[in-house]
């Protein structure tokens, strides 16, 4: 018999807050994070604006000197799963810390703390590298740091698949649920990459956009998009299966049903322009969850604001659903969000079962001129109260990587 996997807790640190409560709130009200640079001078740059975690303090779950020694994406990922280990109503002993795992990635890790040793090796010498620079800065170490932190003994990794990644993270938690491997998975992804160097490298690519209003920057499926917004932030999802969950009587929040992965093969940066892997890892999501496509209700779309993603990802989505594409709610939340690159797919799988428990299906804002090849309803300007039943989450990456998550109304399927 199938092992059934169920989201039990989620967490969340992004520019719309540092807790859920606030994200989902601020997501329904169509309110946007993105606001000017302000970690550094962007004044070189064509790009002025990102999504910065405001008020965040790390003290909350880490102590002064982990501070110090751990890079920032570090410091999401614990608030984060803090906040989504609470969520669960979880308490460890021995034998359920044995079969807890953690699967956690970033796309680019501890960027800043690298250049930050760096600049001290430059001017102070050798001598002055932090012995912590690997165990603070390396990318699987926030899966290493919370199960540390929490005693938690089952799989343990990190995933990297540049703006999938998290998608991934969520997806190995569920596999891992499947065989039996652990019954309760802390999933997710984090980034902290709001530095001169990285902006600067999207910036030089033509990747992110030059709008000089931070809210309006943002805006997918617009004729007028013209990149994407670099964010930071970090989201946690509680995996659980399903009658472990039931025995403890946890909060259901939606049920994992299938995954779907493939690769473009077709350029290092820009998606296929008939969105082929990504179609096919929308129909793999489906045949594994045994589902027909006129089931899904909501996709939460992975749409960063580019031309040529967002005109793929509906091309792709069209190719799936045929004439049910244009009866199906796509969003991009990244339209509030920003893009959280490794961080992004967590975030979104987080909305999706936030979407499927409230049945809302969160907006697309700046949707001002719809680009003419992007034709489906966007959910423009504001949230929807709707029937959700099935509902997909997209995420694409760099290298042509694709994975699609299915996730169901728990309430709608309980035998």
């Amino acid at each position: 018999m199938t092992r059934r996997v169920v989201v039990t807790g989620m967490g969340m640190v992004t520019p719309l807050g540092n807790d859920c409560a606030a994200n989902w709130e601020a997501i329904t009200a169509g309110k946007s994070g993105i606001g000017p640079i302000t970690r550094f001078d962007p004044s070189g740059l064509s790009a002025r604006v990102a999504g910065e975690v405001r008020d965040f303090d790390p003290r909350t779950v880490l102590e002064p000197k982990e501070v110090r020694h751990y890079d920032r994406f570090i410091h999401f990922a614990m608030a984060a799963t803090a906040e989504a280990l609470h969520d669960a109503g979880w308490a460890f002993d021995n034998d359920l810390a044995a079969r807890t795992g953690v699967i956690y990635g970033s796309a680019m890790g501890g960027l800043v703390t690298i250049l930050d040793a760096q600049d001290t090796l430059n001017r102070r010498g050798v001598r002055r590298v932090s012995p912590f620079l690997s165990p603070g800065s390396a990318i699987n170490m926030a899966a290493g740091i919370i199960s540390i932190h929490w005693g938690l003994k089952g799989p343990n990794y990190a995933t990297v698949s540049a703006c999938s990644t998290s998608a991934h993270a969520i997806a190995d938690g569920f596999y891992a649920i499947q065989r039996g491997d652990a019954d309760v998975m802390v999933t997710g992804g984090s980034e902290a990459v709001i530095a001169e160097v990285a902006v600067a490298a999207f910036d030089n690519a033509g990747a992110l956009s030059r709008q000089t209003n931070p809210v309006e920057a943002s805006r997918p499926f617009d004729a007028n998009r013209d990149g994407f917004v670099m964010s930071e932030g970090g989201a946690t999802v509680i995996l659980e299966e399903l009658a472990h969950a039931r025995a403890r009587g946890a909060q259901i929040y939606a049920e994992v049903v299938g995954v779907g992965m493939a690769g473009d093969a077709y350029h290092i940066t820009t998606p296929n322009p008939a969105g082929e892997g990504a179609a096919r890892a929308m129909m793999q999501a489906l045949r594994a969850a045994h589902l027909s496509s006129d089931a899904v209700s909501y996709i939460n779309a992975h749409a960063t604001s580019t031309k040529s993603g967002d005109a793929s990802e509906t091309a792709a989505i069209k190719s799936v659903f045929g004439h049910h594409a244009y009866q199906l709610a796509v969003s991009s939340t990244k339209s509030m969000t920003g893009h959280l690159l490794g961080a992004a797919g967590a975030t979104e799988a987080a909305f999706t079962a936030l979407a499927l428990y409230h049945q809302v299906a969160p907006p697309t804002t700046n949707l001002q001129n719809p680009d003419p090849e992007c034709d489906l309803d966007y959910v423009p300007h504001a949230a929807r109260p709707q029937q959700i039943a099935v509902a997909l989450s997209n995420s694409n990456g760099f290298g042509g990587s694709n994975i699609t998550l299915a996730l169901q109304r728990y309430a709608d399927f309980t035998a």
